[in-house]
């Protein structure tokens, strides 16, 4: 088995993109207008924006996914972040999470931002293993997601 690990989009993986993001939002939701937007178009809604997407890779398989979205403070969203069923438990969703930590410190944003849901206990629980804290209810943007129901930050 090839070792695991977490390179920068290419255009390739547009397809891989949208399929795993798919697969984990359908298992517990229903896909969003938003989700069809960003997901469709990876390097138009994301990186063309001033974002980045990382994908990690077995060999030449996409097995996760993670995108950070720019925001107008200069910080950043986490988003879209998802793991294909067979590898989940594998610490690709930490690699993941890391590696978007370490680009966003790298080009001096002062924080990360994400929304879940409250049903995404593991999600929750990495997300708070690295630091991030939830938003008191003042401080939350009105999400264009439905499912959104949990708000939190890491400051960098």
């Amino acid at each position: 088995m090839m070792a695991m690990q977490v390179i920068d989009f290419e255009p390739s993986f547009a397809g891989a993109f949208f399929t795993l993001n798919e697969a984990w939002v359908s298992a517990h939701f229903e896909m969003e207008a938003k989700d069809h937007e960003v997901l469709s178009d990876p390097q138009g809604a994301i990186i063309d924006k001033g974002g980045f997407v990382f994908i990690a890779v077995e060999g030449d398989e996409a097995v996760g996914c993670c995108a950070l979205m720019a925001m107008a403070d200069s910080g950043f969203e986490i988003a879209k972040m998802a793991v294909a069923d067979g590898f989940k438990g594998k610490g690709i969703g930490k690699a993941l999470m890391a590696a978007c930590i370490a680009r966003a410190r790298s080009v001096g944003a002062p924080r990360l931002y994400l929304e879940s849901g409250s049903v995404l206990t593991p999600a929750l629980t990495l997300y708070r293993s690295f630091g991030f804290q939830d938003l008191p209810p003042e401080r939350r943007p009105v999400s264009p997601y439905a499912r959104a129901d949990v708000w939190m930050e890491l400051l960098l």
